[in-house]
């Protein structure tokens, strides 16, 4: 209830113009400590943001005072998911940047989960970021945090939202090759990577395989081989449970989560990925190899539209060679293929 009494007296705005405008750190502290609690008000949140909050908060990232930096911070995470379409975010992009090679674990932490969120749908944000260099700072972020996944997870997801639909695309793409990032990346399909990690990496090398020069390298770190892995253990994890929900025992239903991660979403993203490797003809050729047409073909039949969607056009790129065709027809591809030309999609 006090939170919305100052919400009526306008409060949020006469706190930013307090961090605008004074710079004793005892009183910007404070007023971060009270934006703090406000910012996770669903009612304030919309007003701090509306009122440059996000603005305002950012100038104060690259103060002396360890407590006023955290605060403001912890506020801007709070804010993030509100601010994705803010603009005069160049100062505050910059200096989350910055924060990112810093040596407290705290601060790196928000500062990517901050930056995982305002690169969400914003164009302006993710062209700004690649100009300032952003792709080498996150990659060299998830490199120093190892198996932090509070570190990798937002970093890699930053990256996964700088590599698809904005003016810088294509170098955002290159710089992640050019930085040394192939590596790290295809490293984080393994264990002990959890499953939100996971989902994360196979969305960025679905959008790293969009840039023809990326397929080589990445089959050379042995991309293939793990995202079919995956495709198996998740398509089996999925199939389980369906035949147990069809033999009505769902009493012992297994969940379709695992971490929070449902089990159709990482089926999807990996044959989304090898849809896209499947452009370059020494990739067909590695897919083609590891017994993986027959579950496309399964997805076909699948209840998903968007997983029928992958799984087609897999099928349509794996198709353009005459032994990828033979297999194909061979896995009985045609009845399906010929269902879905039928498809209102």
């Amino acid at each position: 209830e006090s939170k919305l009494i100052i919400l009526a007296s306008q409060g949020p705005a006469a706190l930013v113009r307090i961090l605008r405008t004074y710079t004793y750190e005892k009183l910007l502290w404070t007023t971060s400590r009270v934006l703090k609690v406000l910012s996770v008000c669903s009612s304030n949140k919309p007003a701090i943001v509306e009122a440059g909050g996000m603005q305002a908060l950012g100038m104060h990232l690259p103060h002396q005072s360890q407590r006023l930096v955290q605060n403001c911070l912890w506020t801007l995470r709070n804010l993030s998911d509100a601010g994705t379409k803010q603009e005069g975010m160049g100062t505050l992009l910059q200096n989350l940047v910055h924060l990112l090679s810093s040596e407290d674990i705290n601060v790196v932490t928000c500062a990517a989960g901050i930056l995982s969120n305002l690169t969400c749908n914003n164009q302006r944000s993710k062209t700004l970021l690649c100009q300032m260099n952003a792709i080498e700072a996150l990659i060299r972020t998830v490199q120093a945090a190892g198996d932090r996944e509070e570190v990798t997870e937002p970093a890699i997801c930053a990256l996964r939202h700088l590599t698809t639909r904005h003016a810088e695309v294509e170098f955002a793409q290159n710089a992640v090759r050019l930085n040394y990032g192939l590596p790290l990346v295809v490293k984080l399909l393994h264990p002990p990577s959890r499953w939100p990690l996971i989902e994360a990496t196979i969305g960025l090398i679905r959008n790293l395989a969009l840039c023809p020069a990326n397929h080589a390298p990445l089959r050379e770190h042995g991309v293939i081989p793990r995202l079919v892995q995956l495709l198996v253990r998740a398509f089996q994890d999925t199939q389980r449970r369906a035949s147990v929900a069809s033999s009505g025992g769902s009493g012992t239903l297994p969940p379709s989560h695992t971490d929070g991660v449902r089990m159709e979403e990482i089926v999807e993203g990996s044959v989304g990925a090898l849809h896209i490797l499947a452009r370059e003809a020494h990739n067909r050729a590695v897919i083609r190899g590891l017994n993986v047409i027959g579950i496309f073909v399964q997805l076909l039949y699948n209840e998903i539209e968007n997983i029928q969607r992958v799984a087609a056009g897999g099928l349509c790129e794996l198709a353009v060679d005459k032994e990828g065709a033979a297999m194909i027809e061979g896995e009985g591809a045609t009845a399906p293929l010929t269902e879905l030309l039928h498809s209102r999609n």
